[in-house]
């Protein structure tokens, strides 16, 4: 069975782009959503570009903008938290957004036991929760696999969400990267509102070593499983966006990134096809 990708691009893939050529790049290759990041320096949110001014370019380009990534750390709510939130979400309903991005603790500092980790996860989901209702957002919890974090596995979100009530407020992002790191087999199509792709090439790591700045591209080299693993979140019914998320310098600085992402997009495309169970 063929399912289409509906692709998504999200910011740390061009950071030396300006929005609207970011934007204008993303048409030509037949997205439809993007994802802005308040983590760039000299990008949109960090150099201060009006939430109306994002939307204003966004819509332009006929483009959704899928999120603003990311709160961090989301699980560790305090009155900090909440304002960041607030502000967060301010300029998300403002330029448009659907969604906001959120990431758990990762620190070798955090000496809380798994329970206490999970009692704060719930405990911030309820506070989340109405401060995203009122600007009209969904929250993405991202776990991240990598071995010191608060959040590593899926499991533990969608626990943690049907304890506050699922009701849409809060959804998955499912990460190839991070999937993989947390040697987790678990899927949630149901509960999954983003994917974000990337993928590792260099053979001499070791899985506990791979790090956000191995992320490339997904090519033929790719070492997390990316195609099985997008060929099965389709196949249980995902149709959501699946975004390119690459955090690599050498991604970063690409004086064609059009074009790899173009590769990426068919590299992607038809290896998923090819896992297709025949009708």
């Amino acid at each position: 069975m063929s399912t289409p990708i509906h692709f998504a691009i999200n910011r740390i893939s061009a950071p030396r782009l300006g929005l609207a050529e970011f934007a204008a790049m993303s048409r030509r290759l037949g997205v439809s959503a993007i994802e802005i990041r308040n983590d760039l320096p000299g990008v949109e949110l960090r150099d201060g570009m009006p939430a109306s001014d994002v939307g204003a370019i966004a819509q332009a380009h006929g483009l959704t903008i899928r999120s603003i990534n990311a709160l961090y750390p989301f699980d560790v709510f305090n009155a900090e938290r909440a304002a960041q939130a607030t502000e967060l979400a301010r300029y998300a309903q403002a330029c448009g957004a659907e969604a906001l991005v959120m990431c758990p603790l990762n620190s070798l500092d955090d000496r809380r036991s798994t329970e206490e980790r999970y009692a704060d996860l719930v405990a911030a989901l309820r506070g989340l929760r109405p401060i995203l209702q009122a600007h009209g957002l969904v929250g993405l919890v991202e776990p991240l696999g990598f071995e010191e974090c608060s959040l590593r596995h899926k499991s533990v979100a969608v626990r943690a969400i049907e304890e506050v009530g699922h009701d849409g407020t809060f959804l998955l992002v499912h990460d190839t990267f991070h999937h993989h790191l947390a040697g987790e087999d678990a899927f949630y199509p149901e509960y999954t509102g983003l994917v974000h792709v990337s993928g590792v090439e260099d053979a001499g790591l070791g899985v506990n070593q791979m790090r956000d700045g191995h992320r490339v591209l997904v090519g033929q080299d790719d070492r997390l499983g990316n195609l099985p693993q997008l060929r099965r979140l389709l196949d249980l019914g995902y149709t959501g966006f699946v975004s390119f998320e690459p955090f690599a310098e050498s991604v970063a600085a690409a004086t064609d990134i059009e074009a790899q992402l173009a590769a990426s997009m068919a590299h992607l495309r038809d290896g998923v096809a090819s896992l297709a169970t025949p009708a």
